[in-house]
């Protein structure tokens, strides 16, 4: 038996003793996707493992990740294999930040993306995620409305709404690093080629793609159009793994890797399972504050 196979064994052990179910982001990578029980966005894996009966959520994603999986199953012990897996957007932002900016736009109500912490959760209004961020703004009913923590992805939805957005200067650092001179000259090299391009990615690399969405709304745009070749302009393991449910598609790379999300790796796995180790913990004022906010997204619809 190889080492990995040993480790996928090991692992499938433990997770029937430990009741444990493991999740895993779109981002990560084939081999750590091949031993989760649920693949999906954040909310989306949240929301899943919040439906079983599991005792124990193992997280293959990033912090902000495991703290919404906690938000949503406050009864469950939530794992994250690395806690040093983060988020340059959800580092870009504190609650004392957000406390700010409410004094200084006061009445103005707060709009959080996912990719935020529990305790800047817990001073939003209402959350909201790259697929519903339109909707979510226009559902609130107001001329103005605090927009956070993506520069990026707030110029989007500015584009998309007549509601003025105060924005914050949070970037996503793998999005960021695309530009449209790299995506025309892929053009050039691909005649024919689609270019989709996630909403957390500069102006100018929006501009230059045929279609601009979530996570979820670029593996089904690839699924329903079937493009004979297609550049996704995201994290590089979507382009591997959206490759796996559509073979007659040619996905043309380079992609950017997410550094915190390949922190995740089997080993780390098996480890936080066996001795049941980084555990997301969170005093129950924060939990019921931010859980609040992801309620009120979910109320309001996807």
């Amino acid at each position: 038996m190889s080492a990995d196979n040993a480790l996928v064994a090991a692992i499938e052990l433990l997770k029937q003793q430990r009741n444990a179910v493991v999740l895993a982001h779109y981002y990560q990578s084939p081999e750590i996707q091949d031993i989760a029980d649920f693949i999906g966005d954040s909310l989306e894996l949240s929301r899943k493992a919040a439906n079983t009966s599991a005792d124990v959520i193992v997280f293959c994603g990033v912090h902000f990740m495991a703290e919404t999986a906690k938000l949503m199953s406050p009864n469950k012990k939530v794992l994250l294999p690395d806690m040093s897996a983060g988020c340059s957007l959800s580092s870009s932002i504190t609650g004392e930040d957000v406390r700010n900016l409410k004094k200084k736009y006061p009445g103005v109500p707060v709009v959080s993306y996912v990719n935020t912490s529990a305790d800047v959760k817990s001073e939003t209004d209402v959350c909201c995620t790259s697929a519903n961020a339109v909707k979510i703004v226009n559902s609130l009913g107001v001329k103005k409305v605090i927009f956070l923590p993506d520069d990026y992805l707030a110029k989007y939805v500015a584009s998309q709404t007549d509601v003025e957005i105060i924005s914050w200067k949070g970037t996503c650092e793998v999005h960021e690093q695309f530009n449209d001179q790299e995506i025309n000259e892929i053009r050039k090299n691909n005649p024919g080629i689609k270019v989709i391009a996630h909403p957390e990615c500069p102006p100018d690399v929006i501009n230059a793609s045929d279609f601009t969405g979530s996570t979820s709304g670029m593996i089904k745009y690839v699924k329903d159009n079937q493009p004979e070749k297609v550049m996704m302009v995201t994290e590089c393991s979507m382009s591997d793994n959206v490759q796996v449910d559509n073979p007659n598609v040619k996905f043309i790379r380079p992609c950017n890797l997410c550094p915190h999300m390949k922190k995740i790796t089997l080993p780390k796995i098996l480890d936080c399972l066996q001795n049941e180790t980084n555990e997301i913990l969170m005093d129950e004022v924060t939990i019921e504050k931010a859980k609040k906010s992801v309620e009120r997204m979910t109320k309001i619809g996807r």
